[in-house]
């Protein structure tokens, strides 16, 4: 289905039913291309394989157009979701820009695509679900209730060890996890010269008044050593950043997927309830307990990452001013990661009226976490200035339902990966008082989350 469905088709029919929750890498391997995951504090693991839906866009009205696709897609159906958790949901991201996706390897994904699964695996607090999604000439009641019917057979029969009889190499044949492929040989899209002058230039204009604030990315294409395990580097991420937002993307082939592991949360919306975050200003974490409290301490009295973080949190809560009736800002902490730590101030607002999450995704994004400010002379920085495309890098990722509510992140701590290659992304804030080589140190750090997964499990980073 591309863009909005015509008001005559037939509705989207949906069932669902308790199931025995299967082994994640069962159920991954066991589910069609294109699939998604997503899973976040507080909300459920949904596992989506193929599509009943399929929602496009490109250019600056992105946002508007999958927002009336949406909104006509779910506005009539027959949906039995059985909890609430797995009611229907369209799952997807938008581009950074308009145009970001033109370059490798962003090809295989539009400026902005959303997907109803065809087949959903949701587990909640209450339990495993199972959904069966139809939308058009497959929406009929019992046509959907007899492929319901056989999925639940087909899930019944995965060996509980984790392997799928039909999947795709990503458990063998005792059902243990692959090894980490191990990286062969990559590839810097910017070399440290060009950082230097990229962020010296930067910060001319930060003093010159032109901006205040702008960030800056670097891509890392990395030669794996064997084929990625996608299964198991999603459970690692999983097991190893629980407290983040997980996501994975594959495009209409499923053969490239664009997935992470992100602390940032850009926006959830349910009812006229809204919860953001302001996270911004980033250190490394201590080899013992009392280095690391030494670190954060010195985060949270640095004068140049205070200054960092208090321009988002300002810029967040100015966003927000629009939609609000009332809006609140929690104590600025540090929040601590596997391999970095944060500067965060948890933002919460009601609503004045209600609103699509769309709305507020479009006015949140780009947040000066990863665009800058001005918006506008940021973008175009970053535009003349980064030597790579950023697609949906530091993008919106999320979902959306039929009352419009939705969880949104931001898509950092992430990669584009196929068989054989994968390529990596991170960026710093750049200020006034921005050093290059710190900044290039930092950007190291981000990329650890997913370097970590793809080195192989003695280290070895080949030509890293």
């Amino acid at each position: 289905m591309k863009g909005a469905r015509p008001r005559s088709s037939p509705p989207l029919v949906s069932r669902t039913t308790a199931i025995d929750e299967p082994a994640f890498a069962a159920a991954f391997d066991a589910l069609p291309a294109p699939r998604t995951t997503w899973s976040a504090p507080g909300d459920a693991l949904v596992i989506g394989g193929g599509s009943a839906a399929t929602l496009t866009a490109a250019g600056g009205d992105r946002f508007a157009a999958i927002r009336e696709a949406t909104t006509e897609l779910f506005e009539s159906g027959d949906v039995h979701a059985g909890t609430e958790a797995a009611r229907p949901r369209v799952f997807g991201g938008f581009a950074f820009h308009e145009g970001a996706c033109d370059g490798d390897p962003w090809a295989p994904f539009p400026e902005a695509r959303f997907v109803l699964p065809r087949v959903q695996l949701t587990v909640a607090d209450n339990g495993a679900w199972l959904t069966v999604n139809a939308v058009g000439e497959d929406a009929d009641v019992s046509a959907v209730e007899d492929r319901l019917a056989s999925e639940v057979d087909r899930f019944a029969a995965l060996d509980g060890d984790g392997e799928a009889p039909s999947g795709d190499g990503n458990a063998d044949s005792r059902g243990d996890r692959p090894p980490r492929p191990g990286i062969s040989e990559s590839r810097r899209t910017t070399s440290p010269e060009a950082w230097r002058e990229s962020v010296g230039a930067a910060v001319d204009r930060i003093r010159d008044g032109d901006l205040r604030k702008v960030v800056l990315a670097q891509a890392l294409e990395a030669d794996l050593a064997a084929d990625f395990p996608r299964a198991a580097t999603l459970e690692r991420l999983a097991e190893k950043y629980p407290d983040c937002h997980r996501y994975w993307f594959e495009p209409e082939a499923g053969e490239s997927a664009f997935f992470g592991a992100t602390p940032e949360r850009l926006v959830s919306l349910r009812g006229r309830t809204v919860e953001t975050d302001a996270l911004a200003g980033t250190t490394g974490r201590g080899e013992t307990p009392s280095e690391d409290e030494w670190l954060a301490r010195e985060l949270l009295d640095d004068e140049k990452n205070v200054h960092e973080h208090e321009l988002v949190a300002e810029t967040v809560r100015d966003q927000l001013e629009p939609f609000a009736a009332s809006i609140s800002a929690g104590e600025r902490r540090v929040r601590r990661l596997a391999t970095v730590q944060h500067l965060h101030t948890p933002i919460t607002a009601e609503l004045d009226a209600d609103r699509h999450v769309l709305d507020l995704v479009e006015a949140l994004h780009p947040t000066p976490a990863v665009g800058g400010l001005p918006p506008d002379r940021a973008l175009a920085t970053i535009r003349e200035t980064e030597p790579f495309d950023r697609g949906w890098y530091a993008a919106p990722v999320g979902w959306i339902d039929a009352a419009g509510n939705g969880a949104f992140a931001v898509a950092i701590r992430s990669a584009v990966a196929v068989r054989r290659r994968a390529t990596l992304f991170a960026g710093v804030g750049i200020v006034s008082d921005s050093d290059p080589d710190r900044e290039w140190d930092e950007v190291q750090l981000k990329y650890r989350p997913i370097l970590d997964e793809l080195e192989g499990d003695d280290g070895d980073a080949g030509g890293r």
